[in-house]
């Protein structure tokens, strides 16, 4: 059964409280983004996610996101929220795709998910399969040189199955800022679109474009911890997780 955003916000807050251990606000600001790739697309498509597309969650940090995506699609169902973190639990920290259905990659350390998707694109290359391929990056994995050197590679190669995701909400602001994105894509020779991330609709149009003659980067502009007041925009929350009481606060004000 697809669960309601909100339900999946509530297993996020709930895992995490129960490991002490998560990144909630990394997985908020994603969350829509996940739910239209495994969710509504899949459905309103007749789509097979892993057959007919691929995605890949750079962020690793955000599994709580794709666990809960996962849950929604029935790849998994919801006896990961009470096993996140535990000793011996297949749902880590970080994503393993030799342990969770649906999963892609082993994703974690920043920068490696864009080079795995264009691996991967040139494979299906040589298999004559020409098919979407999404990954899913940070804001602030953008100062990765890896991320960089595989725009050179998209470049060269004409990538035009790649799309890339860019969760721009800010986490990178007390490091490098990220300023004029759309122009340096541009410069890759990337088909550039900036949108709402948390709209699902407008995710629905951009995500479903068919592919055309160059590799497309959508600028996603989310708010961290989107979802819950005290946590959007709120450093403090980037790596906490939250007591009993305000696990009991939070799951009340997503009623």
């Amino acid at each position: 059964m697809i669960k309601s955003l909100k339900d999946l916000r509530k297993q996020i807050i709930t895992a995490s409280s129960l490991a002490n251990e998560g990144h909630i606000p990394s997985a908020f600001s994603i969350l829509e983004i996940l739910y239209v790739i495994y969710v509504v697309i899949p459905s309103k498509y007749n789509v097979v996610i892993l057959k007919d597309f691929d995605f890949i969650l750079s962020k690793g940090h955000g599994s709580l996101a794709l666990y809960a995506a996962l849950t929604a699609s029935g790849h998994i169902d919801e006896s990961w929220v009470e096993e996140f973190c535990k000793d011996q639990s297949n749902y880590g920290g970080h994503p393993d795709r030799n342990k969770v259905s649906g999963v892609v990659a082993s994703t974690g350390s920043l920068g490696h998910g864009l080079p795995i998707t264009i691996g991967r694109i040139l494979a299906n290359r040589q298999k004559n399969l020409k098919q979407r391929s999404f990954c899913l990056v940070g804001d602030g994995e953008l100062n990765e040189g890896t991320i960089w050197e595989s725009l050179l590679l998209a470049e060269n190669f004409k990538l035009n199955e790649l799309c890339l995701i860019v969760d721009n909400n800010n986490s990178t602001t007390r490091a490098i800022t990220s300023f004029n994105l759309e122009e340096k894509f541009k410069s890759f020779g990337f088909q550039v679109i900036s949108i709402n991330g948390h709209d699902l609709v407008e995710l629905e149009k951009t995500l479903t474009m068919p592919i055309s003659e160059n590799p497309i980067a959508v600028i996603a502009n989310t708010i961290k911890g989107n979802g819950l007041r005290d946590m959007e925009n709120s450093f403090e929350w980037h790596h906490r997780s939250p007591n009993k009481k305000e696990l009991s606060n939070y799951l009340e004000e997503l009623k």
